[in-house]
């Protein structure tokens, strides 16, 4: 929806365009799927409610006497609004009933909890919402095998490396997750997956040669049951355009995409045109810097059975 598309008529504000549509009945398409979409679904609304009126998102924080990172964080998704928090922005915004009855419902339906709301430990809700709803996943790597690719064995290694001082419980916990998101892959409606990984991922020893042999064993099985494609970036290509960490495309049927990168202490979602442009345009040189699926399979089975013969 553009900029503008809502009008002042009779004291509130008349949801013009894309968005009516939506609140009359498009928007059945978002909530026969995920919790996370009806999340973000509600967000940019809000936002655009929020820009309409020339208001900056510190403008509404000083309104409602709350931070302007709640209301950021309610406009990008990656906080769960209650129902009061909906509300008030509704008065705040002069919606009309008929409107924020819509919203509330939305927002309603956005706090329907996903299975991996019980583990509270958990950084990356409202990630594994996205993951779980996406059509399409492409990942970069420069480092390790991605999460939905990784062994229980290799899991467990790496998780542990990145958190050396993690408790026993939260580990097992760690690890449960990873494998129950591996599930994605298998269902019927799985996304298309590709992996474009850098040849130190293949390279670097992680838990040692057995864990390395079952981890590339696992990732050639994949791609051979067509659940996931992987290309490789060999050391020869040199400097390539994703020199500073991973990241994934995720995208959807129903919604617009996502970037997600992930750090040590904070999380990035970028919906942004300018920013999913760069990466997409990052992503169009990667895949033309790596080898074709073809020879990155050869290449992993060679390394696969260096470390099956190390065992």
């Amino acid at each position: 929806m553009s900029k503008g598309a809502c009008s002042r008529e009779r004291g509130g504000l008349s949801l013009g365009g894309n968005r009516a549509a939506w609140l009359s009945g498009e928007r059945g398409a978002v909530t026969a799927t995920s919790p996370t979409l009806r999340q973000r679904e509600l967000g940019k609304s809000l936002r655009q409610l929020r820009h309409d009126l020339g208001w900056t998102v510190e403008d509404v924080g000083e309104k409602l006497l709350c931070s302007a990172t709640k209301i950021s964080r309610i406009e990008t998704g990656q906080r769960r609004p209650s129902l009061r928090d909906v509300r008030d922005l509704c008065r705040l915004y002069n919606v009309t009933e008929a409107e924020t009855a819509e919203l509330m419902e939305l927002a309603r339906m956005a706090r329907e909890p996903g299975w991996w709301r019980q583990y509270s430990d958990l950084n990356l809700d409202p990630y594994i919402g996205l993951e779980q709803v996406a059509s399409s996943i492409t990942c970069f790597s420069s480092y390790y095998v991605p999460a939905l690719l990784q062994t229980e064995a290799y899991a467990r290694e790496i998780i542990k490396a990145i958190a050396r001082k993690i408790e026993p419980g939260i580990h097992e916990q760690r690890v449960e997750v990873r494998l129950r998101r591996q599930q994605r892959l298998d269902q019927d409606d799985r996304p298309r997956y590709r992996a474009i990984l850098d040849e130190a991922v293949l390279r670097r020893r992680v838990g040692g040669p057995a864990v390395m042999a079952d981890q590339l064993d696992k990732i050639l099985k994949l791609e051979r049951e067509g659940k996931a494609t992987a290309q490789v970036i060999p050391f020869e290509v040199g400097a390539h355009a994703a020199q500073d960490g991973n990241f994934v495309l995720l995208e959807f049927q129903e919604s617009s995409p996502v970037v997600f990168v992930e750090g040590l202490t904070t999380n990035l979602y970028l919906e942004r045109d300018s920013d999913l442009d760069r990466y997409r345009e990052a992503m169009e040189y990667l895949r033309d810097e790596a080898l074709s699926p073809r020879d990155s399979v050869a290449l992993i089975a060679e390394a696969q059975k260096s470390y099956a013969g190390g065992k």
